[in-house]
């Protein structure tokens, strides 16, 4: 078969490479689509490589057709259409995944939305409701509003009642993003993050939950605002890995300062978010209150381009990549 590989320039090139035997507990996957994560960009530069028993090329979820069923698989058969989260493997034309690493596409979607589900939908439920116990009237912040993670956390949470606070770069990235349904849109090129968060909690509606991609210094200036009981959950540091906490109203208000990563979560843990999501999230995508956001379709062969779409943070929505035709 065929999968994208990192050459010695750090080019992306459709080479040929072993195809994939399964084990008893997994399944064959024709991959149809593959959607991009950031993670993407960090494992191309060494930065983030694949879990041991991972294949060493990219993709951290798929959408495909079930083509072999291992011995041991009861709960699938050849031809099922899934979506699937995987430690790596993605950019390729095949994978195996273990069983439980599967869902069924939601019952609407093309391939292409449902390979934005897996990683993205299973990070934000994950840091949303299973980390910050958000709970329906309650205020979320979700900053970087324009990324393709942000695009899937800001409807879910609108969806589930919450109330919803973001954060872009400019007025022009702030209008493209109104769709997604945020209730304040703070420009934080001419606005004080934490000022905003201070006049919600003035106002009666604290953030009780924060999902922060960005961290650095606005983490801990903002804190101070949460809710009582509050949970700031960082999943990444893009903004910064320093900052200053003032204990004092982490103290008194019985703040929650938590670090969240899917990738270094258990297998079994994996597999009951999944489970979650089926549950709780793909009736609310069946019946169209939540829907996948998709900025642009690509072939394979020009994951390069998809890369950079990515690196300029020209997307809002998820960037897929075509392996083949439904």
């Amino acid at each position: 078969m065929r999968a994208i590989l990192v050459d010695e320039n750090k080019s992306l090139v459709w080479s040929d490479v072993a195809d994939p035997m399964i084990k008893d507990d997994e399944v064959l996957v024709k991959i149809h689509a593959a959607a991009l994560n950031r993670a993407d960009l960090l494992q191309r530069q060494g930065k983030y490589p694949s879990p041991a028993g991972c294949p060493e090329w990219m993709g951290l979820e798929i959408a495909g057709v079930i083509v072999e069923i291992g011995k041991n698989v009861t709960d699938w058969k050849i031809g099922d259409r899934v979506c699937a989260l995987l430690g790596g493997g993605g950019y390729a034309e095949y994978v195996a995944v273990k069983h439980d690493m599967l869902m069924p596409i939601p019952k609407g979607l093309s391939m292409v939305e449902a390979a934005a589900l897996p990683e993205a939908y299973a990070t934000s439920y994950l840091n949303l409701f299973i980390e910050g116990h958000l709970e329906a009237g309650q205020t979320a912040f979700i900053p970087a509003g324009a990324s393709g993670l942000a695009s899937v956390a800001i409807p879910m949470a609108k969806a589930f009642g919450a109330r919803v606070i973001t954060s872009v770069l400019s007025d022009e990235i702030a209008n493209k993003i109104k769709p997604l349904g945020a209730d304040v849109i703070i420009n934080s090129t001419t606005q004080c993050v934490e000022e905003i968060l201070k006049a919600e909690e003035e106002n009666g509606t604290p953030v009780a939950v924060s999902m922060d991609c960005l961290s650095g210094e606005t983490l801990g200036k903002s804190l101070p605002y949460m809710a009582r009981g509050g949970y700031w959950i960082v999943i990444s540091t893009l903004a910064g890995i320093e900052t200053t906490v003032q204990l004092r109203s982490l103290l008194t208000k019985g703040l929650h300062l938590v670090g969240s990563m899917l990738r270094n979560r258990t297998p079994a843990f994996k597999a009951y978010i999944l489970s979650e999501l089926v549950k709780n999230v793909w009736p609310k995508i069946e019946d169209g209150t939540i829907k996948p956001s998709i900025y642009k379709v690509l072939p394979i062969t020009k994951a390069e381009a998809a890369h950079t779409i990515l690196e300029r943070g020209e997307n809002v929505g998820k960037v897929v990549l075509s392996v083949c035709d439904e």
